[in-house]
């Protein structure tokens, strides 16, 4: 037990070094190509890196590859190789379809339902291995087998649901990195609690890339995730909800982005997340009306500050102390 610890604390450092490393490269090999985003949320607007979840994809594979290499070679046992393996794929998927998104999104102006539909791919590689259980239990008809329409159409729907939903509630410095180190960490404790080491690892190695992550994305950022990274971490998402059988609780961390497709809703997907910064950066409400979770950070915020000024960080420690509270409530559900 104690050699598998020891290799488990390896895999973990290896995901954060790599971001780190990988990050730090990408952030030149942007600059050096002209992939550059506006911060939005700066007054004199600077041009930053975009498209860091390249490096943070390429460094959470990396260390699932290691993962399979120990379990293949050292512990002698193909135990979840296959679930590994078919995850890999999916990030594999997420991110070159988010890269293309991110290369080419802006400039053809895709609308929000061709969005929807370019994502579909990505949920492929768990339906051809019939991934997760078909029976589940929901109130007022107890357990419901749900046969094929498991995989054919709970699966694709839940995948577009959770790679575009994630993608949806972005644009602050730190936001989506910190957003996902809490959403995995929630499952790599229920994991842990559950007797699913193997997806508990997994978790691990995600919040490990995510954190080096975040060491150049937190305010003020010097690369942005990109779709590359959004898309990766809501089909992440589905993944661990799938193939840890556990959709009821992977639905109540993702409530902050499904009550955001909502208000994204009310403009028809066309209302931008980003406040108005002044000269001094703090923010000011974009719309008169709430289309953002972060519109109302942004008014309630301003209203309980005695300076009534808002920036940046208020509103991503807002949206992450909401996601923190949720991944206390699911951890306690499973106690």
């Amino acid at each position: 037990m104690s050699s598998e610890i020891i290799l488990a604390g390896l895999t973990l450092l290896i995901s954060l070094v790599f971001t780190l490393i990988l990050t730090q490269w990408w952030i030149r090999v942007a600059k050096d190509n002209k992939l550059l985003g506006k911060d939005m949320n700066k007054y004199d607007k600077p041009l930053v890196a975009e498209a860091g979840g390249i490096a943070v994809v390429s460094a959470i594979i990396f260390s699932l590859l290691f993962y399979i290499f120990l379990k293949t070679f050292v512990l002698k046992t193909d135990a979840n190789v296959l679930n590994v393996s078919i995850l890999i794929i999916t990030l594999l998927l997420a991110c070159f379809i988010g890269f293309i998104d991110d290369i080419l999104g802006w400039k053809k102006g895709l609308k929000q339902w061709q969005k929807l539909f370019i994502t579909l791919p990505i949920a492929i590689p768990l339906i051809v291995i019939n991934a997760g259980h078909h029976t589940m239990s929901l109130p007022f008809f107890g357990v419901v087998d749900f046969g094929f329409i498991y995989p054919l159409i709970l699966i694709p729907l839940a995948v577009v649901g959770t790679s575009n939903g994630y993608n949806i509630l972005a644009g602050y410095n730190g936001l989506e990195a910190s957003l996902g180190i809490v959403i995995f960490w929630a499952f790599g404790i229920i994991s842990m609690i559950t007797g699913q080491l193997w997806l508990a690892l997994i978790a691990g190695i995600i919040v490990a890339a995510l954190i080096g992550f975040l060491f150049y994305n937190k305010f003020p950022a010097k690369v942005f995730p990109g779709d590359s990274l959004t898309y990766s971490l809501g089909a992440l998402v589905s993944c661990f909800a799938i193939l840890g059988n556990i959709e009821k609780l992977a639905l109540i961390l993702f409530i902050p982005f499904i009550i955001e497709g909502f208000l994204k809703l009310r403009s028809k997907f066309k209302a931008e997340n980003f406040g108005i910064p002044n000269k001094d950066n703090s923010l000011e409400e974009p719309y008169k009306k709430i289309y953002s979770l972060t519109h109302a950070a942004i008014k309630l915020l301003q209203k309980v500050k005695p300076s009534h000024k808002v920036y940046e960080q208020d509103v991503v420690w807002s949206l992450v102390i909401i996601e923190i509270v949720l991944a206390l409530i699911v951890i306690l559900l499973v106690i």
